[in-house]
């Protein structure tokens, strides 16, 4: 339930502050917002502005007429929306239609959810880094550290790592000897010397989850592939880096483009190997697999979560921005063919297009969340099996 949650608050804050994005600019620029609702219908409450300009409550989800927007609160609590007058091409003689603009204000009130994902991204890592954000660390790394620990960055499936259950972000604090006690790892080195001197013998590590310590059992392998080393596993130290104020807003800043830019990578490599039918190596994962990661992530920490929210809203912008019709970014490229046109695009085959991108979109979804399910049946299965 505790992961439900977080899931459901991380989701609706990535949408309602590109919702939001979308709102202002609009709002700035002369365009009637009709509806800007916290969750999505059917509604709890609104608030808005009658004829004679008093505010006024209504209850439910009655028709409404107001001069003004109607800020709503409703059942399903993922995000929100902003209903924007004009916003499917009628109404282009009203001066407060969407529809009525010039192309660059159409373009700006459209990419405004993107750029507000993106800020949100920065501030959130800019908060981190004033806080104290991990960082995988050595002696040139300057600021604040504190919490130095040795961490799993890596886990390869069927080696003696992963059937022992140890998972990416767990710390290996040290080695159970026979008499219960734990010597402790103080470097990188001291683990791997520590599994080369025990192959093909049992040993027993000291792991810390979260909050969680376990004692994990294995026995590393004495024939392996040299990539993978006996156990099966790739460290990092890692440590809690806190820097001045100044430096953490440009810090998040950087990181925020940096992510952005091994995004677009990653999608042109994806997009490539479909386009020259290679096999897609990249994992791709829908709301189940993130909610599962949500809970995995929430487990080692706030801060964690701090930087997960801000990952997938880096995510959500490069993905709006992508010129699919039903996307912000197809909007935009409707509105780039209408400027080489000299004219606009029908708005029959505009919402034709739009309506089938929306569709292909639902299916991919479906495909990987049945994928993600799926998946996570037969993982299921294998710790079953491990487990007797």
């Amino acid at each position: 339930m505790f992961t439900v949650l977080i899931f459901i608050i991380i989701l609706g804050l990535l949408v309602f502050v590109h919702e939001l994005g979308h709102f202002l600019v609009a709002r700035r620029n002369g365009v009637m917002a009709e509806e800007f609702g916290f969750g999505f219908p059917p509604r709890i409450f609104g608030l808005f502005k009658t004829k004679n300009g008093k505010r006024k409550l209504v209850w439910g989800s009655k028709e409404v007429v107001s001069t003004d927007t109607i800020y709503s609160v409703n059942w399903i609590p993922l995000g929100g929306f902003v209903k924007i007058m004009g916003e499917d091409g009628e109404e282009k003689r009203d001066p407060k239609s969407f529809a009525s603009k010039s192309a660059f204000t159409r373009t700006r009130i459209l990419a405004a959810g993107v750029a507000m994902n993106f800020l949100l991204a920065a501030v959130l890592l800019s908060i981190g880094y004033f806080v104290g954000i991990p960082q995988a660390v050595d002696d040139t790394v300057a600021g604040n550290l504190k919490n130095e620990k040795i961490q799993i960055i890596e886990t390869i499936p069927g080696t003696p790592a992963s059937q022992m259950g140890i998972q990416v972000g767990d710390q290996i604090v040290g080695a159970v000897e026979e008499n219960d006690q734990v010597a402790r790892f103080n470097t990188i080195e001291d683990v791997q010397n520590y599994i080369n001197a025990k192959k093909g013998q049992e040993i027993r590590l000291d792991v810390k989850r979260g909050n969680e310590t376990l004692d994990l059992t294995g026995t590393p392998r004495t024939d392996f592939p040299a990539s993978e080393g006996a156990l099966g596993i790739s460290l990092v130290k890692t440590a809690i880096v806190s820097y001045p104020w100044y430096e953490s807003i440009w810090r998040g800043v950087q990181t925020t483009v940096d992510l952005a830019g091994m995004i677009i990578v990653a999608f042109g490599n994806l997009l490539w190997k479909l386009i020259t039918g290679h096999s897609v190596g990249m994992d791709v994962s829908g709301p189940v697999g993130i909610a599962v990661f949500t809970g995995q992530v929430a487990k080692l920490g706030f801060i964690y979560i701090l930087q997960f929210t801000a990952l997938l809203s880096v995510n959500l912008a490069i993905i709006n921005i992508l010129p699919i019709p039903a996307l912000d970014g197809g909007r935009i490229l409707f509105i780039i063919i209408e400027k080489l046109k000299g004219k606009p695009v029908s708005q029959k085959f505009e919402a034709r297009a739009h309506n089938i991108g929306f569709a292909l979109l639902i299916t991919l979804m479906v495909a990987v969340t049945f994928r993600d399910v799926a998946r996570l049946e037969v993982l299921q299965k294998l710790k079953n099996l491990l487990g007797r």
